[in-house]
């Protein structure tokens, strides 16, 4: 199946993520093997240029055309292609500098706007200046002068009689007089941007973004939108260049996949440029991104519900002066289904036994504060998912630490969400022994926890946004502290998985924004459980990126206005939603169909 031409099923590997100290030690490591740098930012701009009209091509021609592009047809259009590249003074404006020079080449109309020039940047001493008469980068590439790499792009392109002009100086009336432009190539700010724009810069983002929108104009980003920190996915004030596309240089950057990445950098493409093993050095990965599922293997005809496992979900408590959460064991219990599990036992308030059966007949239900009962049941269970909607006082968490030790007792497999991580979070403040016996169990048995960013800060006694800006952090303190699998839910939600030797970091591609709603994460808990009760699959196939990747798509599934299967057909507004309606409670049919692709696929 596929959802926007996205296919379902993992026949594609998933995609490396660097952090940006990885970048500058690909970048020198290949220096130090004797590459030039200047060549490095020639490669790099022309490979650009090829893209830039690629992407022209595809949003304003006939987009079939766009896979192979000859520069030299410019000229044959009566309309003459418009880019308006914005450039600051470093290598990511050296780039644009010299993007500047090749499309001019091309034959396109170039206007350059600087940001953060003074005059005297545009003017060197005679001994610094190269002579170009056939307006050739050569020259100036083997220059053996002092001036930087970046310097020698402007040179490069002054060279060619590309206009430019200071922001500076015409920002008053900047969008009244700027160039109409049919693109605008952002190449302000690079990988080392950690902190809020601000000044000229803060002004000239404003600017790019208006223009582009007003001009109905198509935004790349050289490397990264400035104004999103490559190695987090932060945005600071909300101050950053809306790309279109990115042209993402030597290696993917987990920013543009986590946090606010998403939102800003469009249409991403790859740039390789250098190899990811430099000499002796091999780089690895902070994360890989994953947007596909593992295929499912079919069901045995000779099997019962037994085969596929029994879970048992613990919460839907009802405290004092409270109606209570047993909508979010209902939710997780139905999910459970949904992905497969053969038999599902709430252990909720029996308060809420009348609503559980109404909405999910399938199920067995047994009063959460019957400790014997629920006991026995964990023994018998596959899988205990704990913490939907359980409670936060002091009874709750009582019950929380029984069935917790029960399940550890048991070597059952746990899933742990919602008030469960409050508990944690508590019981970790009174340094109580069963966080160091969760941990020392996590080694040997699976153990998954799934906090939004809210939870993980109360987790690690931190605040929100020390979570938010660095998440990756985040989840390997949590899994530090606590021991286990972890989910960090949010925009491109980080999951962590730890194998015998060390831990693999994923972050999940697919989902949107129609799925922050309540309930959602006790539907990922459910997912996750009913998945873990299945001892018929693979490991992969049960594992916790994979029910994160399902819970994902089948959010897709709701609000995608297409549905296409692999026989071409389209199913048009088949389980269509919308992001504005999206329900938790919507979910469980969406899940069900993606399980079935997976299956037939």
């Amino acid at each position: 199946m596929q959802i926007h031409g996205h296919s379902f099923i993992d026949k594609k590997h998933p995609i490396s993520l660097y952090s940006s100290k990885q970048l500058y030690a690909m970048e020198q490591a290949w220096f130090s093997e004797g590459h030039d740098s200047f060549g490095l930012m020639q490669q790099a701009a022309w490979q650009m240029a090829k893209h830039i009209e690629q992407l022209y091509e595809k949003k304003y021609l006939n987009p079939q055309s766009s896979a192979s592009v000859d520069f030299s047809h410019r000229h044959k259009h009566n309309h003459q292609y418009r880019v308006s590249i914005w450039v600051g003074k470093g290598n990511n404006g050296g780039d644009g500098w010299l993007i500047a020079y090749y499309l001019k080449q091309a034959g396109w109309q170039v206007q350059i706007v600087t940001v953060g020039f003074e005059d005297s940047d545009f003017n060197y001493s005679d001994s610094d200046q190269v002579n170009s008469d056939k307006s050739d980068t050569t020259a100036i590439s083997n220059s053996k002068s002092s001036i930087t790499d970046a310097q020698k792009a402007l040179q490069v392109a002054r060279s060619a009689n590309c206009k430019y002009e200071r922001f500076e100086d015409s920002q008053n009336d900047l969008r009244a007089t700027a160039l109409q432009a049919d693109v605008y190539i952002d190449a302000l700010f690079g990988i080392g941007l950690e902190r809020a724009p601000d000044g000229i810069y803060k002004q000239a983002i404003g600017a790019f973004n208006e223009l582009t929108e007003q001009n109905n104009g198509l935004a790349i980003a050289v490397d990264i939108p400035s104004g999103v920190v490559a190695s987090t996915g932060e945005v600071f004030d909300r101050i950053a260049i809306q790309a279109a596309a990115t042209l993402c240089l030597i290696a993917r950057k987990f920013g543009l996949h986590t946090k606010d990445g998403g939102d800003y950098s469009g249409q991403v493409t790859d740039i390789p440029l250098i190899p990811y093993q430099v000499g002796n050095i091999e780089f690895e990965p902070v994360a890989k991104l994953i947007t596909t599922a593992h295929a499912l293997s079919p069901r045995r005809q000779n099997s019962y519900k037994g085969s596929y496992g029994h879970v048992l979900v613990i919460g839907g408590n009802r405290i004092d002066g409270s109606q209570g959460m047993g909508g979010a064991a209902i939710l997780s219990a139905s999910s459970s289904m949904a992905a497969g599990a053969g038999k599902i036992t709430v252990a909720c308030h029996e308060a809420f036994h009348g609503a559980l059966l109404t909405s999910l007949p399938d199920a067995m239900t047994i009063n959460l504060h019957d400790t014997q009962g629920v006991q026995h049941l964990i023994k018998a269970a596959s899988v205990v998912a704990i913490g939907m909607g359980l409670g936060r006082d002091d009874k709750a968490q009582a019950l929380f630490v029984n069935y917790i030790q029960a399940a550890m007792t048991a070597k059952k497999p746990i899933v742990i969400d919602a008030d469960g991580l409050y508990h944690l979070a508590s019981l970790q403040l009174k340094s109580d022994k069963i966080i160091t016996q969760l941990r020392e169990y996590s080694t040997d048995n699976e153990v998954f926890l799934t906090p939004h960013s809210g939870e993980a800060a109360k987790l690690l006694n931190k605040k929100i946004h020390e979570i938010e800006s660095d998440r990756l952090s985040a989840i390997k303190l949590c899994a530090k502290t606590y021991g286990g699998n972890w989910v960090l839910k949010g925009a491109g939600s980080l999951v962590l998985e730890s194998g015998l030797d060390q831990q693999q970091i994923y972050v999940c591609g697919v989902g949107n924004a129609g799925m922050a709603t309540a309930g959602m994460g006790d539907v990922l808990s459910g997912v996750i459980a009913g998945l873990l009760a299945q001892q018929d699959l693979e490991p992969e196939m049960r594992s916790l990126h994979q029910a994160v990747i399902i819970h994902g798509l089948a959010g897709d599934i709701l609000v995608s206005q297409t549905n296409q299967y692999n026989s071409g057909k389209s199913d048009r507004g088949h389980l269509l939603i919308g992001q504005r309606g999206l329900q938790a409670q919507d979910m469980p049919v969406a899940i069900r169909h993606v399980m079935q692709l997976l299956v037939d696929s």
